[in-house]
This record gives C-alpha cells, structure tokens and sequence, in this order.
C-alpha cells in the first residue's frame, strides 16, 4: 500500500472487460485476475471499501453486436449476461485469496447474485465485504461507463477510478500520435467539449452533475491499483 495515508473511505472501481484478457484474444487470463484480486485485497486491508462496476467486451459488447446487424436490444441483455460471467470470475478470485465479495445483478438471476438493492449494497461494504455490481444499469442502450457512474453516487463514493491500458487522459490518441500530451488534470466540461476519450458523455455528466471525482489510469503498471485507491496522484484526474 501506499506510504501515505488512505484518503479514500469508498471507492468504485470500473473494470473493462478487456482488462480481463491479458493477452488472450478473447476471454479472462487467470494471471490476471488473480494479480487484480490481489490488488484489491491490499486495498482492502488498508480499509477502503471496495465496489466494483465490471463491462462485458471480453466476451459480448452489445453495440458490436448490433452493428452486425443483431437488434440493439437483445445485444445489450447479451453484454449484460457477459459482465454477469465475469463479476462471478472476480468473486471467485478474491474467495480464493479469502476476501469476501458479494455479486449484485441489476439483471434477477437469483441463482447465482444477488439482486441489487442499493441499501443492501451499502451495507455489504460496511461490513467489509467487495461488492461486484453486474448487469450495467439493467437496461439497453446505457454503457457499462454509465453504469459505473450511476452506482458510484448511489452508494456514495469518494471517487469513481477507471482501470484502463492508458496511463491517463491525452489530447489526442497516444496509440497512434506520439507527440499526444497527457493531462494530470482536466475538467468534465474540458473533456466534453473536446470529446476526449474517457467515457462516454452520459457518464461524464453524472459525475459533473453529482461532484463526483474521476481518475483514469494504467491498470497494467505493477501496484497501480493500489495506488489508485489509496489516493496517490497517478493517471488523469477530472474534476469540476
């Protein structure tokens, strides 16, 4: 854990599915969940409560679907199922490494989640359980972002962090221009009024809208997670 001291009392975590696969094509890298859940383990000791918010592109991403010609709608619920798989992979992580973790599904499917139900996921984390929220808001049309940003001010977190392959928020994409400048800071109307690539628009409202702090970052650097948590000043922050 970081040496300074912990600044964040509760977070939400935004995984992308992608993040999932390592150097698979397709899928969940076992390595790879393993080196998250260990991650959030030592956060978690460290006292901070712990929710994460998981998409799907790993296994189905609704809108690709629905450009190949598959109706939108039916997509989504597809991409919602995926993030369902992959919240119940991240729940088997942490137990194996005897964190407790609870998955809550905007989606019923009381077999294997719960539902969620905001009170009760606040609760969960007071008791210190890693609560896994599946299913994106439970409806077509809104991104797993979205989903993320909606969970973060129900549940009142401190800062809403995106885990990406990025190191931050640039002006223009480091992939393919190299002289792309990376901001330590940039403001939610900056990143609209740009159409900087950080998360969809609807996403970035909430958290202007609700104050809510959002921080970017490489989710691949060693212990970037952790720092994260702990408030260390890595990535892109945005803030009003």
């Amino acid at each position: 854990m970081s040496d300074n001291p912990v600044q964040y009392r509760r977070v939400l975590l935004k995984l992308s599915g992608e993040a999932l696969m390592g150097d698979l094509e397709y899928g969940i890298e076992p390595k790879v969940i393993q080196r998250i859940a260990g991650e959030i383990a030592t956060a978690r000791e460290a006292g901070v409560e712990i929710a994460i918010v998981i998409g799907g592109g790993n296994i189905f991403r609704g809108a690709g679907l629905a450009r190949a010609g598959m109706d939108r709608v039916t997509g989504d619920h597809m991409g919602m199922l995926a993030t369902v798989m992959n919240a119940l992979a991240i729940q088997d992580a942490l137990e194996s490494i005897n964190v407790y973790a609870r998955v809550m599904s905007a989606l019923q499917i009381n077999a294997i989640c719960e539902d969620y139900i905001r009170r009760r996921a606040v609760r969960h984390l007071e008791k210190g359980r890693v609560v896994i929220l599946a299913a994106g808001t439970g409806n077509p049309f809104f991104t797993t972002d979205t989903a993320a940003s909606l969970r973060a001010i129900e549940i009142g977190a401190d800062v809403l962090l995106k885990a990406t392959k990025v190191d931050g928020v640039y002006d223009s994409d480091p992939m393919s221009n190299p002289d792309a400048k990376r901001f330590e800071a940039v403001s939610y109307d900056q990143v609209l009024a740009d159409k900087l690539s950080v998360m969809d628009a609807t996403a970035i409202v909430m958290c202007r809208d609700n104050n809510l702090p959002l921080r970017i970052f490489d989710l691949t650097r060693p212990d970037a997670l952790v720092r994260a948590m702990s408030g260390d000043e890595i990535g892109t922050v945005v803030t009003a």
